[in-house]
């Protein structure tokens, strides 16, 4: 049936391309740097009906069915000046060559210039940021770390180097925010590739979608999407970096690409981070025998918090030939090691619990536009991670925060531990297939038909406990989104988009009763759950003035259970198979606004949402405080809005501050039909006033007949105070156990030396004022850090 449907779709489209046939006039180049080199994957745009061209490897670009008239050729890309030409098309293709001039850039924090391939698609009708990820390659930061700096986003984490991170977006948060790699949902790439082990040097920029989500990524996210563009492949370029910190931590990463002129590519980068996470925390030492409280507030050292990854991705393909416009083979590989010092909070301590994991993960890219016809792009993309993870918790102690312990003595096998007894070893069989087809009809009309499906199949064994029947237990998850959208953009004023997408997940697993009703007589029923539904959404744009944009959308968006939810991550969460699949009704209303003057621009960023969501799903914690677990409210609003503002003069000074207010409401006024004490709450462990502010100047050419820069950069953090239970439960003064305001302040210098090829020497501080920082659950962070960083780039 879903093979037809794609047929069918497909013969749609030819016919209305044959009805709609026209003379096909183009405007094609080459774009070529001062010493004639070809300038790949830059933005070529025809600022008269904003148009778009990316050039291929040999730096060519190529517009379509154009008409007579007059045209203006603009590119804006980093690394060079702006470049403009006018053209006229007149009864004939015309043929126009760019050359573009080398500059060097600042090294400011997120910086937008206009026009250029960022800014385009800021200008798309979604509630789209977007950060440039070379301004930040200079930095220690991981890409979980650069997140924190938009608008809207909360990154939130349970500790140091390696620690589980929580993305919160608008007040929606964890598994309802999706990433993406190049397109590629990341949810199966198990613990051992996670953002905040991937050093920013892997991304290009970062696309944040904020509510609804484009057709083409294939995803069943609530409250948003985050997709990392990688380097290119069209040049040949190395990119070496290391960097040390306090508490021991290392950083390295290596990316080579190398690009031959027949359309041969291959890269490899590899990535390593370790640190021993030793900061000081706040916590109350009591005596282990007796129960007494020995210090309130005393400063201690972590002594279980190590963490070590080292990964490896490879990449060998072809790129712009007549059957492909890349088609590429990948692997991954990787490894982790991490201690767990603690529970879902500061008060379980653990010296002995460890997890382990892993990844090999095979890959397959295949692209190609005019695929079959003209207009028609095909995009398909798959991979199955083969990889590993482990928890080891085999000592059978009680531990204090100064390290020390009580030993305790096995009663039987099938007690002891720390917290779960047990060498669990087991695979999550993760994989995926997507494929989306696109076909733009002239300049007005864009269709987009994508379909990403997903599977996940635990399975693992105990050598602990070798026949235990609990662990052949199916835990199955088949997951498949589908999705159909139309664009139409009649002119360059306004332009609007319609989309309708399938959700389908089906879910098999087991429960545990008792068939005779004796002690220890254990039996498994299997059960299957499936659910389908439906979501749809527009989105529209209008520019008021060229440099006044107005957008607006809505979607009805569905988020089906993840895996980790509905059985459990095996590390803190406990899993539960009754969870239903979330609806919300997400709307969005913004503007954005550019006043250039001279040298100077001015950027503003506004954005007001709101979200009605059933069956919200959240975290909360188990009975006993050690674990996190997943629940559906049957309804929570939220409603706020977001500001950026932004102050440029030329390439050298950047200023921006940004906030987010958000309210976010337990809707539900019964539960079992009994009224909910906690009726129009605000949620929980859940910020709702935040934001950021940075500054950076960088002066240029310090020493005659030298390139050479130094730039100096200021950020900082706010976060106000919040409730970590409901609001209208425990006392007043300390019941609800407040988590206290937090205003945190870092400090970067950075020296560029050298033109084509670069090396460049940072010098970090992070939390200057060495502030107690707290986040998911009031875990606390690292206090003051230093860290220095070396790189070298061509």
């Amino acid at each position: 049936m879903k093979k037809r449907i794609q047929w069918m779709a497909f013969l749609i489209l030819t016919a209305i391309q044959m009805g709609f046939a026209q003379e096909r006039l183009t405007i094609s180049g080459r774009v070529t740097d001062q010493d004639g080199v070809a300038v790949a994957k830059v933005l070529v745009v025809l600022k008269e009906n904003n148009k778009f061209s990316e050039t291929n490897s040999r730096g060519e670009y190529l517009f379509a069915n154009v008409k007579n008239g007059d045209f203006t050729l603009e590119v804006n890309d980093m690394g060079y000046y702006g470049f403009t030409k006018k053209i006229v098309v007149k009864d004939g293709s015309v043929v126009a060559s760019i050359q573009l001039e080398y500059k060097v850039n600042a090294l400011s924090e997120i910086n937008i210039t206009a026009k250029d391939q960022i800014q385009q698609i800021k200008e798309k009708a979604f509630n789209v940021a977007v950060i440039d990820a070379v301004k930040l390659h200079h930095t220690t930061m991981d890409i979980g770390h650069a997140l924190n700096k938009v608008s809207g986003m909360r990154v939130r984490e349970s500790g140091g180097v390696g620690s589980t991170m929580n993305f919160s977006m608008n007040g929606y948060g964890g598994n309802q925010i999706k990433f993406f790699l190049d397109g590629i949902p990341m949810d199966h790439f198990g613990s051992a590739f996670q953002l905040n082990n991937i050093p920013i040097n892997l991304a290009k920029r970062i696309e944040v979608y904020k509510g609804v989500v484009p057709v083409g990524l294939g995803s069943d996210a609530l409250g948003g999407a985050v997709n990392i563009i990688t380097n290119n492949y069209s040049k040949t370029s190395l990119d070496l970096s290391y960097s040390y910190g306090s508490f021991n931590t290392h950083r390295s990463n290596v990316n080579f690409i190398y690009a031959a002129d027949n359309g041969f590519f291959t890269q490899i980068n590899a990535f390593q981070n370790f640190s021993d996470n030793d900061y000081k925390v706040k916590v109350d030492l009591y005596d282990l025998n007796s129960g007494k409280l020995l210090e309130k507030g005393a400063r201690v050292k972590r002594f279980h918090d190590q963490y070590h990854n080292e990964t490896f991705v490879g990449q060998v393909g072809l790129i712009d030939k007549k059957f492909a416009d890349k088609i590429a083979f990948g692997i991954t590989l990787g490894q982790s090691y991490k201690e767990i010092q603690t529970g879902a909070r500061m008060e379980t301590i653990f010296g002995g619990l460890h997890h382990r994991a892993n990844i090999v993960m095979p890959s397959f890219v295949y692209q190609k536009k005019n695929f079959l016809l003209h207009g028609l792009s095909l995009n398909v993309n798959a991979n199955y991670n083969l990889g590993t993870e482990q928890n080891i918790d085999t000592l059978y102690r009680r531990y204090g925060w100064t390290g020390d312990y009580i030993d305790y003595k096995l009663q039987n096998k099938k007690a002891g531990g720390e917290r779960d007894y047990s060498m669990y070893k087991y695979k999550n069989n993760n994989g995926m297939l997507s494929s989306s087809l696109q076909y733009q009809l002239g300049e007005r009309h864009g269709f987009a038909l994508s379909n990403t499906l997903n599977f996940f199949n635990r399975k693992g064994s105990d050598e602990l406990f070798p026949e235990a029947d609990k662990y052949e237990q199916p835990a199955k998850t088949t997951k498949n989104i589908s999705g159909l959208s139309y664009q139409f953009v009649p002119n360059t004023t306004w332009s609007a988009s319609a989309f309708v997408k399938y959700y389908n997940q089906v879910n098999k697993y087991s429960q545990s009763y008792n068939p005779s009703g004796k002690w220890g007589d254990i039996a498994y029923e299997q059960f299957e759950k499936t659910y389908d539904e439906y979501g749809y959404g527009l989105t529209a744009s209008y520019f008021i003035h060229d440099n006044f944009q107005l957008k607006a959308s809505f979607e009805k968006a569905i988020r089906l259970p993840d895996n980790s939810e509905i059985f459990g991550d095996m590390i803190n969460m406990i899993g539960d198979v009754n969870l239903r699949p979330e609806i919300s009704d997400n709307y969005n209303f913004g503007f954005n606004l550019q006043w250039p003057l001279h040298d100077h621009r001015l950027l503003f960023d506004t954005n007001l949402f709101y979200r009605d969501s059933k069956d919200f799903i959240r975290q909360k914690l188990d009975f006993k405080e050690n674990y996190q677990m997943s629940e559906n409210l049957a309804a929570v609003i939220n409603y706020g809005i977001e500001a950026e503002w932004r102050y440029l003069y030329k390439d050298q000074l950047s200023v921006g501050i940004n906030g987010t207010y958000q309210k976010m409401l337990n809707n539900t006024p019964f539960v079992e039909g009994v009224q909910s004490l906690v009726y129009k709450d605000r949620l929980p462990n859940v910020p709702y006033l935040y934001g950021n502010a940075d500054a950076s100047y960088t002066f240029k050419d310090l020493w005659a007949g030298k390139s050479d820069n130094l730039s100096f950069g200021y950020s900082m953090m706010y976060i106000h105070e919040f409730y970590l239970l409901w609001p209208s439960q425990g006392d007043k003064n300390d019941g609800k156990r407040l988590i206290p305001e937090q205003l945190t302040h870092d400090l970067i210098a950075t020296y560029t030396l050298g033109e084509k090829e670069k090396f460049q020497f940072t010098i970090e501080c992070r939390n200057l004022g060495d502030k107690m920082v707290y986040d998911n659950f009031s875990l606390q962070k690292p206090g003051r850090s230093f860290s220095g960083k070396v790189r070298y780039f061509f």
